[in-house]
């Protein structure tokens, strides 16, 4: 269990330290946005509850193989998920965001297709992940075209 509360407390933690320090701002709020922006509020909770389902994901993962593929994976993807903001909300460069958001999505889906067979919780607990990855995709999209 010990575990467990390190990669909860490692990942919603670090998750949360880089979202606190490459904050939107206000160029983000002079960006032209489409009408299917969620509320600024709705970030940081679907941010948390997915932290925390990532975080499990990978404990499970971890205890079973700590150097196998799925384990590189997840690793990767949690790397492409940390870089995002910085990338998007501290250097303003919302193509290079979009491409990262597309590398994070092949890799949870890949992480997905490791774990099916092996871990079927592990997986299907990034399957919202998945999905909020690829609206993030159209959005960040739809402001790269907006702007």
């Amino acid at each position: 269990m010990f575990q467990l509360l390190v990669f909860v407390v490692a990942v919603v933690g670090i998750g949360w330290l880089i979202g606190a320090t490459n904050l939107p701002g206000e160029w983000y709020a002079g960006l032209a946005k489409p009408d299917f922006v969620p509320p600024n509020w709705a970030f940081p909770v679907a941010w948390t509850i997915l932290y925390i389902m990532i975080a499990v994901a990978g404990w499970r993962t971890y205890r079973r193989a700590p150097s196998g593929r799925a384990m590189l994976v997840w690793t990767a993807q949690l790397a492409l998920n940390f870089i995002w903001s910085p990338v998007m909300f501290t250097m303003h460069q919302i193509g290079a965001a979009l491409v990262i958001l597309i590398g994070l999505f092949a890799a949870i889906v890949t992480y997905i297709g490791l774990e099916m067979s092996r871990d079927r919780l592990a997986a299907a607990l990034f399957v919202p992940y998945a999905a909020w990855v690829a609206f993030a995709g159209v959005l960040n999209a739809a402001i790269w075209r907006l702007n």
